[in-house]
C-alpha cells in the first residue's frame, strides 16, 4: 500500500452540520460550535477504560489454552513479547495522534502523511476490523450463552446483543463510558480471584513446577514462544479505536496518545499476568480440551462457581468490547462520510438531540446480525486482515512523518528506528495470516480500490476532503 500523495483537489461544499455537543468536522475533528458547546468531553481515564474494554481482557482466558500448546507452556513469554512488538505500533499511533488531532484513526493519519488515495484504502480495510469486531464479540458471546441455556437459538442472543449494544451508544458515549466501568470492574474481580486461586493451588501442589516455568522450561524454545505471540498479538486489536473519540476528547493532543500507550502497556501486564497464573493453574490440572483448558482449570480450582464466573465474565466483557468496538466504527465511519468519501447525507449525519451518529449506529448494528450466518473463523478473518494492513499503513506513515521533521527533530533517528520495527512487526503477523484471511480480505480490498477509482475518476482526482480539516491543521 504505498502511493505518491496527490494533491487534494478543490473541496466540495460542506453541508450545514447539526449543532451539539457531538458536533465533529471531517475526521472527527471538534468544530468551533461543538468546541464552545461544552459538551461531553473524555479524559485519559475514559480513553484507557475504553481501549481496556475494546480489547476484552478476559479473551486471554479463550485464547489461553491455543497459546499454551503453541508456545510449549510458555504463554507467559510469548504475551511479553507480543507486547513488545505492539507497543512498537502504539508508538506510531502516539506519534501521529500527537500531531493530527483527527478522529479517523488509521484513515485519518495515512491520509494527512501518504496522500488521501492511500488514506482512503487504509481507512477501507479498516472498516473490516471496525464492522466485524462486533460480529465476532456477538458470536463468542451467543456461543457461551446457547451452552448455557440451550433451549434458546444462538441467534436470538445474536440479535439480543446487538440491540442492547446499539441502544447504549444512540444514547451517546457517557453513557457507554460508566456501562463499560461498571462491565470491567466485573471482569477485573474474575481474573483477580481466578489468579489468586491459580497461585495458591500451584502452591499446595505436592510437587509444583518451577515458579519461571510459564516463562520458559525444558520444552521451550524461542521458535515456540514467537509462534504463541503470532497469536497473542491478536489480543491486542483495538488500542488504535482510542484516537476516533478524538473528537469527543479533552486536551486530545496530551490525552490521546498517553491513552494509547497506557492502554496497551496495561493490557499487555493483564494478559501477561493471567496467563502466567493459567499456567500455573495447568500444571495442577488434567486439561483434556486445548480450546477450553481456562474452564477446565477454573472449575479445578474453584469449583462450578468460578467456571460459571469465568462465562460470565466472558460474555459481560463481550458486551463492553462490543459496546467500544460499535462507538469506534461508527465513528470512523462518520469521519469519511463528513470527508464526502462515503454518502455524507447518511454516514456524515449527527443526531440533533442525541449527538451521537445513530445511522452509522445502525449500520454497524445492522452489518452483526450477518453473524446469525457467518462462522467465528470467518468473521475473524476480515478482522486480522484489516487491522494488520492498517496498523503496516500506519507504522509506514510514521517513518515518513519523521524523516520530513528534519534535524529539528532530536528524536527522528529513533521515530524511524521504532517505526520501522514495528513494520516489519506488523507485515509478519499480515502475511502470516492464513490464505482464507488473505483472501478474503484481498478481496474487500480490491472492491475498495474499485470504489476509489470511481470516486476519483480514474485516479485523476483525490478523493474529496473538507476544507476544515485542512484548516484545522
Amino acid at each position: 500500500m504505498i502511493s505518491t500523495p496527490l494533491t487534494p483537489s478543490t473541496p466540495p461544499a460542506q453541508p450545514p452540520a447539526a449543532p451539539g455537543p457531538a458536533e465533529t468536522g471531517p475526521a472527527g475533528t471538534p468544530t468551533p460550535s461543538a468546541a464552545a458547546s461544552g459538551g461531553p468531553r473524555l479524559k485519559t481515564t475514559s480513553l484507557v477504560l475504553f481501549g481496556i474494554a475494546y480489547m476484552a481482557p478476559a479473551v486471554v482466558l479463550a485464547t489461553f489454552g491455543v497459546i499454551s500448546a503453541v508456545s510449549h507452556a510458555s504463554s507467559a513469554s510469548s504475551y511479553l513479547l507480543a507486547t513488545a512488538a505492539m507497543i512498537l505500533t502504539a508508538a506510531s499511533y502516539a506519534t501521529l495522534s500527537r500531531r493530527y488531532q483527527l478522529s479517523g484513526s488509521a484513515y485519518s493519519y495515512v491520509r494527512r502523511v501518504l496522500g488521501s488515495q492511500v488514506g482512503f484504502l487504509s481507512g477501507w480495510v479498516l472498516i473490516l476490523d471496525y464492522l466485524f469486531l462486533p460480529m465476532v464479540i456477538w458470536l463468542i458471546g451467543a456461543s457461551f450463552l446457547t451452552a448455557q441455556f440451550p433451549a434458546v437459538p444462538m441467534w436470538v442472543w445474536i440479535v439480543v446483543q446487538a440491540l442492547i449494544v446499539s441502544t447504549v451508544n444512540v444514547f451517546g458515549i457517557k453513557l457507554a463510558d460508566r456501562l463499560n466501568t461498571v462491565l470491567l470492574a466485573f471482569v477485573a474481580i474474575v481474573l483477580v480471584v481466578f489468579v489468586a486461586l491459580s497461585f495458591q493451588q500451584w502452591s499446595l501442589g505436592a510437587e509444583p513446577v518451577s515458579a519461571l516455568a510459564p516463562l520458559w522450561n525444558a520444552d521451550s524454545s524461542f521458535l515456540a514462544i514467537s509462534a504463541g505471540a503470532a497469536i497473542a498479538a491478536y489480543s491486542f486489536l483495538g488500542f488504535d479505536a482510542i484516537t476516533t473519540l478524538t473528537g469527543e476528547t479533552q486536551h486530545p493532543k496530551r490525552s490521546i496518545p498517553r491513552a494509547i500507550i497506557l492502554t496497551t502497556l496495561i493490557m499487555g501486564a493483564v494478559f501477561t499476568v493471567v496467563s502466567f497464573a493459567s499456567e500455573l493453574g495447568a500444571s495442577t490440572t488434567t486439561i483434556t480440551e486445548q480450546d477450553s483448558a481456562a474452564f477446565e482449570i477454573a472449575t479445578h480450582i474453584g469449583g462450578n462457581l468460578l467456571a460459571s464466573a469465568i462465562v460470565a465474565a466472558l460474555v459481560l466483557g463481550g458486551f463492553a468490547s462490543a459496546i467500544a468496538a460499535q462507538a469506534g466504527s461508527s465513528r470512523l465511519l462518520l469521519a469519511m462520510g463528513r470527508d464526502g468519501v462515503l454518502p455524507r447525507r447518511f454516514f456524515g449525519y449527527v443526531s440533533p438531540s442525541r449527538k451521537t451518529p445513530v445511522l452509522n449506529i445502525a449500520l454497524t448494528g445492522a452489518i452483526g446480525l450477518i453473524a446469525t450466518q457467518m462462522t467465528l473463523a470467518t468473521s475473524t478473518s476480515f478482522i486480522n486482515f484489516g487491522a494488520f494492513t492498517a496498523f503496516t499503513a500506519v507504522n509506514v506513515s510514521a517513518i515518513v512523518l519523521a524523516w520530513r521533521s528534519g534535524a529539528d527533530d532530536r528524536w527522528r533517528t529513533l521515530k524511524i528506528i521504532v517505526a520501522t520495527l514495528a513494520t516489519v512487526v506488523t507485515l509478519y503477523l499480515l502475511i502470516s495470516l492464513d490464505g482464507h484471511a488473505l483472501l478474503l480480505g484481498s478481496a474487500w480490498l480490491v472492491i475498495g480500490v474499485g470504489y476509489l477509482a470511481v470516486l476519483t475518476r480514474g485516479f485523476r482526482q483525490a478523493p474529496p476532503e473538507l476544507a476544515i480539516d485542512s484548516a484545522a491543521q
